[in-house]
């Protein structure tokens, strides 16, 4: 990836030695970060090089009576004006000039202060403009103009104020292992940012069950991105999430693909343990009948703070272990706990977020013999 604005900008760090460079460094890190546990290789899921993300915020700078997309300046030292950004995808590149155009002849720029993007691979968008003030009538009328004109839908935000202009959401094809799944994505709510990853993880993670039987018990389970796919793996799916919008667009994609037999639960991990253990009784629970699950399986894909203890021995009580890790350090905290069980089969690096340090990793751990 080439942009102009390497070395300003902090939204790309390590981008001198270019994406292979970048790479081979996070490499490094996780086998040296890892090596006390694991020492065979560590599979590698590749980014695009550049237009990955389908996800993006930017600030809207005001310089006189004009505005301007920006972004924190490298270590934090102000802002960098900026008129592109070659991380976003192809629709959200071509989309922005033109929509800080027509903010500014609808004059609806006042007290604008952010954008938010979010589009599918392919071209649909909702922006989420964010707003120092209340938002009128006059505001609706020019943001749906702007919305019929440029054909995106627009989501205006002040606080305690949401104004949709269209839908605030967009579905998203992905394509994994020769099948397609859709996802409703809602503004505002997780997904993941870069698709194309998304993907090789999602196929990565399914690899992991192969000729496992039985069911799934799923953790932190957000919209279904992993659910949906995973339901063609195993009898019955149990998926907990404590998102209640999550849930909801959970439900609505298991429909979307003609998924039958998943459940969903919006409750957090550490509720579902005290559910399941007789600690707590909760209406959520009523109308599903636990003991009809065979449930050695687990999936587990939390915060980056990742699991607490009471969460990784429920985990170990399991014959097989998945866990996708937003946060390395964190990871290896919950390995040293699950090692003492389990061992380690195999592991992945997902690199989500390319001239950055953060990736995502993935490890299959099965009960010791």
């Amino acid at each position: 990836m080439n942009c102009k604005y390497f070395g300003e900008c902090g939204s790309c760090r390590n981008y001198k030695d270019g994406y292979e460079g970048q790479l081979l460094k996070k490499i490094e890190l996780n086998k040296e970060r890892f090596k006390d546990m694991y020492s065979s290789e560590i599979d590698i899921c590749k980014s695009p090089d550049s237009g990955y993300r389908a996800r993006a915020e930017f600030k809207i700078w005001h310089i006189g009576d004009d505005i301007q997309y920006a972004m924190n300046a490298l270590e934090h030292k102000g802002v960098v004006i900026i008129d592109e950004c070659p991380q976003v995808n192809e629709h959200i590149l071509k989309l922005m000039p033109s929509l800080l155009k027509e903010i500014k002849d609808k004059q609806i720029d006042k007290k604008l202060f952010g954008a938010d993007f979010l589009s599918s691979s392919s071209g649909e968008i909702v922006v989420s403009l964010l707003y120092h003030k209340k938002l009128d009538t006059e505001w609706e009328l020019q943001a749906k103009e702007i919305s019929q004109k440029l054909g995106v839908y627009i989501i205006g935000r002040s606080r305690k104020q949401k104004v949709v202009v269209g839908q605030d959401y967009v579905t998203e094809t992905l394509h994994v292992n020769g099948s397609d799944y859709k996802f409703m994505q809602i503004e505002n709510s997780f997904t993941q940012p870069n698709p194309r990853v998304n993907e090789q993880m999602i196929a990565w993670a399914m690899h992991q069950f192969d000729g496992i039987n039985g069911d799934l018990l799923e953790l932190y389970c957000g919209a279904g991105n992993f659910t949906i796919p995973f339901a063609s793996k195993f009898d019955k799916v149990l998926a907990t999430e404590i998102s209640k919008s999550s849930i909801a667009a959970a439900k609505n994609n298991m429909l979307l693909n003609d998924v039958t037999n998943i459940e969903f639960v919006r409750m957090s991990a550490e509720e579902f343990v005290q559910a399941l253990d007789g600690v707590r009784e909760f209406r959520r629970m009523a109308e599903i009948d636990i003991n009809s699950y065979e449930l050695k399986s687990i999936f587990v894909d939390p915060p980056r703070a990742g699991m607490d203890e009471e969460s990784c021995a429920f985990a170990a009580r399991h014959d097989n272990i998945l866990y996708i890790s937003c946060n390395p350090e964190t990871l290896h905290r919950d390995l040293i706990y699950l090692t003492k069980t389990h061992d380690i089969q195999r592991m992945a690096m997902f690199d989500q977020f390319p001239y950055t340090d953060h990736v995502e990793m993935g490890v299959k751990l099965t009960k010791k013999a």
